[in-house]
């Protein structure tokens, strides 16, 4: 066989190749994702009687029902939590939880972050920001989460500096919190779930098609 025709082949085999494991990787790593989340919620069942187990009165195990069952958990309890008595509950809760050394600041971080993704007034991520990092001349993109506060706020002014979230690549739950003067970070023209994508694909999907959004069609917004 030619070697020119030897070439040929190996090429196409390549492209063959990349080209399936980029259709396939995704889906099975969707797939693996769903599987976890569903056998974790699963788990929720066992909460129940041996009597009311779905295994008893179906005959057979069907995945899926914990996720049903922990969704009527967790509407349960928002719709205790969103009355009077509901409230006061939570709140003697809260403050229980406060008493105890070593779980209080554990309940304290993990109850601020939750308020702040999860809340229906939270804004964890405000804004998405060019800043360069990890050193001068080289950039990436960022996330406003807020003004410095405390004790930072005395040496970092709210009014001239930022904090942002600089997320990792692919993987954007780890990450770095940094403090930035105003002028070093540049608004971006795009959602934040954009440049999310941007960042999770390794800048390979290009958000919305905009290529080279000028950024002054973005403003900075002021201190938390």
């Amino acid at each position: 066989m030619p070697a020119i025709d030897r070439a040929r082949i190996v090429g196409a085999l390549r492209r063959w190749l990349l080209t399936g494991l980029v259709v396939l990787v995704p889906l099975i790593v969707t797939l693996w994702v769903l599987d976890w989340v569903i056998s974790t919620l699963d788990q929720t069942l066992n909460i129940l009687p041996a009597a009311w187990q779905p295994e008893r009165w179906l005959g057979r195990r069907l995945p899926g029902m914990g996720v049903l069952l922990a969704l009527v958990i967790v509407l349960g309890i928002g719709a205790l939590a969103s009355n009077y008595v509901g409230k006061q509950l939570v709140s003697w809760w809260h403050a229980l939880l406060q008493r105890i050394p070593v779980v209080r600041s554990i309940y304290s971080g993990v109850k601020q972050v939750s308020d702040t993704l999860l809340s229906e007034k939270g804004n964890a991520f405000r804004q998405a920001l060019l800043v360069q990092w990890p050193r001068e001349g080289m950039w990436t993109i960022a996330f406003l989460t807020g003004a410095p506060g405390g004790d930072a706020a005395r040496h970092l002014p709210p009014q001239d500096y930022l904090s942002v979230y600089v997320p990792t690549t692919p993987n954007p739950t780890g990450g770095y919190f940094v403090m930035v003067h105003r002028r070093d970070a540049v608004p971006l023209a795009m959602t934040v779930d954009e440049a999310l994508t941007y960042v999770i694909s390794m800048g390979v999907i290009v958000p919305g098609g905009r290529k080279g959004t000028p950024p002054a069609a973005a403003t900075l917004s002021g201190p938390a």
